[in-house]
């Protein structure tokens, strides 16, 4: 049998919706605003895996006490260009727009800004907060680090988590951002694909006995991108991130002394405090324009920066709507009779249902 269509909702209404859900889960008014809005931001670009579908989980873990709504996030300790941000498990959308914040008011007296977000909690897509750094017109890097999701290189079982690496660079006409996970694909790709009602490649997961699978309900942990490559890379983000802000993550989950914590760090860079920004900005398109120009391999069309992908399904969904597979939408319509939300209005379903791969 193949998949139901996908069914189109404009972002607006989408965000609205994914606001009011959260309010009905325990969300605040503000925490369930941001966290929508960085929800539908991925929706919108296409990280589906990232977007809405989300939403019940969230809200599972308010109900278990992961997340905690009174929270507030807040500045703990600051030394020099550093910051100790503890959300408390506050919701990690709210979490790391405030350690964005706190990071870009740092470099403003600093040059860079450095805060580590200490016991967030899921934050969606970093490249929202990195994004937030490219419009102040500074360099954003953001990492997250939680438990372990994803295979180390020569494990069997979770080891380390699939901890993503965001870089955001403000170019014309758009910003180029760099947002990718330590794993061959994020989790949530693997629930788009049970969502949608579809198989998946067979380097994306292995079961519990280790062995690869296309089947992502039978997927028991991810597996690193590139081997030892991934697994390093992650390895290094939980320390910078989590032991180096004294909230470690991977060694307690592995050794049975605790679980389910989370961290970010937010880090913001001063482009004029290397000298002067217009030529930054003028090497930065000449880079752009140079790589556009390479030869073309056979099968490519053309040259994509990081991001441009993104932003061009972005004009997209904005212009024609957020598709959205059944089985989002009915874990989503459960919650809306429990909680007295009305749906929204729907605008069609698309002729082909698009995916992008990130």
């Amino acid at each position: 049998m193949s998949p139901a269509a996908d069914t189109l909702f404009h972002p607006g209404d989408l965000q609205r919706y994914a606001a009011a859900l959260l309010s009905g889960g325990g969300f605040g008014r503000q925490q369930a605003e941001q966290t929508a809005e960085v929800l539908v931001w991925a929706n919108a670009r296409g990280v589906d895996s990232h977007g809405v579908l989300r939403i019940p989980r969230y809200i599972e873990m308010v109900e278990a006490g992961t997340i905690n709504p009174a929270a507030e996030p807040a500045v703990v300790e600051r030394k020099g260009a550093i910051s100790v941000l503890d959300a408390a498990r506050a919701p990690g959308a709210t979490a790391m727009i405030g350690a964005m914040r706190e990071a870009v008011a740092q470099a403003s007296r600093f040059g860079v800004g450095w805060c580590s977000a200490r016991s967030i909690t899921h934050a969606g897509a970093i490249g929202y907060y990195a994004l937030q750094a490219a419009a102040e017109g500074l360099v954003g890097i953001v990492m997250t680090a939680s438990g372990p999701l994803m295979a180390y290189q020569g494990s069997r079982g979770s080891a380390v988590s699939t901890n993503p690496l965001a870089i955001a660079v403000p170019s014309t006409p758009q910003p180029i951002v760099l947002d990718m996970s330590t794993s061959n694909v994020a989790l949530g790709k693997v629930m788009a694909a049970k969502d949608a009602g579809k198989s998946i490649p067979p380097d994306w997961g292995v079961d519990a006995q280790g062995q690869p699978t296309t089947d992502p309900k039978q997927v028991a942990t991810l597996t690193p991108l590139g081997g030892p490559k991934g697994s390093g890379l992650s390895l290094m983000i939980e320390i910078l991130v989590s032991v180096l802000a004294n909230n470690p993550v991977i060694a307690p989950a592995l050794t049975g002394k605790g679980a389910g914590r989370m961290n970010g760090l937010a880090i913001a860079v001063q482009i004029d405090a290397f000298g002067e920004a217009k030529r930054f900005h003028q090497d930065v398109a000449e880079l752009a324009q140079a790589l556009k120009a390479v030869p073309l391999a056979a099968g490519t069309s053309a040259i994509l920066l990081p991001g441009e992908r993104g932003f061009a399904e972005a004009a997209l969904r904005q212009a024609n709507g957020i598709p959205l597979p059944s089985g989002t939408l009915a874990r989503l319509a459960g919650l809306a009779e429990r909680f007295g939300v009305d749906p929204p209005r729907a605008i069609g379903a698309p002729a082909v249902a698009r995916r992008n791969p990130g």
